[in-house]
């Protein structure tokens, strides 16, 4: 029963802390006078009221979280905070489901970028504010605001910083104490975002499509203040900002603030993920672009390089955003994209998938088990750069690639027992569980997820979910072993 109040507690917090995330929708209504200031108000008093009373009831239970309950209080707040996200949805748009406003919620949050809406364009400027700010506070991560900010309120935070945050992120030691790492990534986090909003400002955007565009972008998330997305606009100069942006956020965000904090290049040089995923991005684009001019997809070379690029940097990195309908073209350049955005961004960045680092180690044991199958007898240790991978790693990184493959088929298969083709229900689970965005066919580029069925919905949704946490986090807690004492 402690262990139940103390997690009420901690989530009650981290409610009343979610709810301060409205004033800015808030002052946008007011700078546009959109009519929606009041609903918000509402929408925040009743967030912040949820958590208080979560943290009255079990407010004299301090005790310190175990790691068991940062998995938890990790599958909570996802869940939770998704669905107290989708208030301001279900009271500014007409006829918008709670499954739909779910969906909306948890792609913004899980940065996604997979939409319902539709009419983006004559949305209140404080709605679409709303879904973007998700996918940003999403992109750093709830949690690892939360650690930023509880401890000062009480409450211990390492525990939910190692639940929700993989890799060299938490071995980089940015600072002594884990609050002033994740508060040292936010600042980082928060001043790239506004360089990019400055940027996207300078090559014509609007000041509301300028900051939402660099939400979405950071977090990676995909969401548009216009139904054509990029393609709206039709400036290279956006794109090319954009593509600058994305790339900077595959990459991980520790790195980003060592190069800060030492002012020099050096930690990308030292970076073991970098030189493989901008080789990758590069070599791809080049590639794809030649392969979209001898098709004969566009007539020049230099537009078939200009879409090429950014549509398969923006899948790639997990984003989402497009500029034309890439569903149209040869099979092979989305499918090859589609397959990017499953193991190209870095650890410790706001993307998804298997992460590059992950795809290093499967690729050197794969060339280390050829080793030994022609020399038995080698000694040869598994490394990656100057860092030896201990088996413990290896067998945590092969047992996340079977559960997630698992994950992928399982999901498939239950959207094409509802109905869905098979070209749909596959690149929609695969854009779903990497939080990509958009996928082929039925929820291709060109539309949207809003022709699925509730069922088809609440997959897509859990697939988001499973993707964003990477999984085990979700499922650990389903084992015999994580109840016991």
């Amino acid at each position: 029963m402690t262990r139940i109040f103390t997690l009420a507690r901690v989530f009650g917090l981290m409610l009343m802390v979610f709810s301060s995330t409205y004033v800015l929708p808030i002052a946008t209504s007011l700078i546009y006078r959109d009519g929606t200031v009041m609903l918000f108000i509402e929408d925040m008093g009743l967030t912040f009221g949820a958590g208080g009373f979560l943290w009255l009831v079990a407010r004299h239970e301090v005790g310190e979280l175990k790691a068991k309950d940062g998995f938890l209080l990790v599958v909570m707040a996802w869940i939770g905070m998704a669905g107290f996200a989708t208030f301001p949805l279900l009271s500014n748009i007409p006829g918008l489901s709670f499954v739909d406003a779910y969906f909306e919620t948890m792609s913004g949050l899980t940065t996604t970028g997979a939409t319902v809406l539709s009419g983006l364009d004559n949305l209140a400027p404080a709605i679409n504010l709303w879904r973007h700010e998700l996918t940003w506070i999403g992109g750093m991560g709830i949690i690892v605001m939360a650690v930023a900010i509880l401890p000062v309120l009480g409450v211990g935070g390492r525990q939910l910083f190692m639940a929700e945050t993989p890799g060299p992120i938490k071995d980089s030691k940015l600072a002594p104490r884990i609050t002033e790492t994740a508060k040292n990534l936010w600042l980082v986090y928060g001043g790239i975002t506004l360089a990019c909003a400055v940027s996207l400002k300078l090559v014509g955007m609007n000041w509301l499509d300028a900051v939402c565009h660099a939400f979405a972008t950071m977090g990676l998330g995909g969401f548009s203040t216009h139904d054509a997305s990029v393609g709206y606009f039709d400036s290279p100069a956006i794109e090319i900002v954009l593509m600058v942006f994305m790339v900077l956020a595959g990459m991980n965000f520790a790195t980003h603030y060592l190069v800060l904090h030492n002012r020099s290049l050096r930690p990308y040089r030292l970076d073991t993920e970098a030189y493989p995923y901008l080789g990758l991005l590069l070599g791809s684009c080049l590639g794809i672009g030649y392969f979209l001019y001898a098709s004969g997809t566009y007539g020049d070379l230099s537009t078939s390089l200009r879409h090429a690029s950014f549509n398969l940097i923006t899948i790639a990195t997990d984003c989402g955003f497009a500029s034309v309908d890439f569903n149209q073209w040869p099979v092979f350049a989305p499918l090859w994209m589609l397959f990017l955005s499953c193991v190209t961004v870095c650890t410790g960045s706001t993307g998804g998938g298997i992460k590059m680092m992950r795809t290093l180690i499967l690729i050197k044991q794969s060339q280390l088990q050829m080793l030994l199958l022609t020399h038995p007898t080698a000694a040869n240790p598994l490394k990656i750069g100057k860092m030896v991978v201990s088996s413990h790693i290896l067998l945590s990184v092969l047992g996340f690639i079977f559960v997630y493959f698992m994950s992928i088929v399982i999901l498939t298969l239950a959207l094409i027992m509802s109905g869905m083709d098979v070209v749909s229900s596959f690149s929609a689970i695969i854009a779903c569980i990497n939080n990509a965005g958009p996928g082929l066919g039925q929820v291709g580029p060109a539309s949207n997820f809003s022709s699925l069925n509730d069922f088809q919905t609440w997959t897509c949704t859990l697939a988001m979910f499973l993707g964003r946490i990477e999984v085990f986090t979700a499922l650990i807690i389903f084992t015999p072993a994580f109840w016991r004492k």
